[in-house]
């Protein structure tokens, strides 16, 4: 009875060595085999960026950066949480561990910055019609600062007309504006803004401006031509700052999802470890392995040249 008891509480105790040494290394494993086609989808993006620099491929390649380094930071995390987990190795598990930890306050920080210059924004509705038009002033110096330059904007602006957004808008009659919502882009970039006002001209219907009264500078910058249309407008950086805003904000919820992910990983990152270490203590009768100092191996070599010197 005595020994029954004794073997199920050994049990007991070993159950969550296998648990977390087990969700460790198929966590690790799952994620090393995962970073090799992120990596390998970063590569590709960049190779054709670089031999077809259209504008599709632009708007594409700016996913190159994020995705090369998501890659190589699941490689490098996840190899020494796997052998950790998987041979028991104390040293591998603490390296994880640590860079686990690099992780969450890198995440925490990301999640605070996207919090704070994702606040403003959203727009201004339009009285009668069912979209949102947006201006400059609303959103945070940090986010105005990525439309101002042209170095920034213009990259933008190639993926807002290679997007084509406003041909689909181009057979729209007044009645579609009064029905249909519109995207930020198409908003800002499309169309002028609505509290504008034209006079028709005598060219086939064409939108001809009257300058009977102040209008904001937009107004001016309109124009009829496929090419030109309000994409030198303030509303149309404006659009593509607020479609900016919106996947910021939706990386920065996922980013706040993935640090409480991360956490849970931590502890039972931190149980594997505990258990790696009495695998160590065990195998040494005991006793904790002695590590020999930085200046051993050092002062074992220089002995060894002396004595065969003299």
């Amino acid at each position: 009875m005595m020994n029954h008891h004794l073997g199920g509480r050994h049990q007991q105790q070993q159950l969550p060595y296998h648990l977390s040494n087990t969700l460790i290394g198929y966590l690790n494993l799952a994620t090393l085999l995962a970073s090799i086609p992120i990596i390998g989808a970063g590569l590709w993006l960049a190779h054709a960026s670089s031999s077809s620099p259209s504008s599709s491929t632009t708007c594409q390649s700016a996913l190159q950066t994020p995705l090369i380094a998501i890659g190589f930071v699941s490689l490098l995390t996840s190899l020494p949480g796997f052998i950790g987990a998987r041979y028991h190795v104390a040293w591998a598990l603490r390296l994880y561990l640590a860079l686990l930890l690099l992780l969450v306050l890198s995440l925490l920080g990301a999640t605070a910055f996207g919090l704070a210059v994702t606040a403003g924004g959203g727009g201004t509705p339009v009285p009668g019609r069912p979209y949102r038009e947006y201006r400059l002033r609303d959103y945070s110096p940090w986010m105005r600062r990525q439309v101002e330059t042209d170095k920034l904007w213009r990259p933008a602006l190639a993926c807002v007309v290679g997007s084509g957004a406003c041909p689909r808008m181009a057979a729209w009659t007044p009645m579609d504006y009064m029905e249909h919502d519109l995207t930020p882009v198409q908003s800002g970039c499309c169309k002028p803004p609505t509290a504008c006002t034209y006079g028709t001209g005598s060219n086939g219907g064409s939108l001809q401006q009257t300058q009977v009264q102040v209008q904001e500078a937009d107004c001016y910058r309109w124009g009829n031509d496929p090419g030109v249309l309000c994409y030198g407008c303030e509303s149309c950086r404006a659009g593509v700052l607020e479609q900016l805003r919106r996947h910021c904000h939706g990386l920065t919820l996922l980013n706040a999802a993935l640090l409480l992910v991360l956490i849970v990983v931590c502890a039972v990152g931190c149980c594997a470890f505990r258990n790696a270490r009495r695998t160590e203590l065990a195998a040494y009768g005991g006793m904790a392995k002695i590590h020999p100092r930085w200046d051993y191996f050092c002062a074992r070599w220089w002995r060894g040249r002396r004595e065969q010197l003299y």
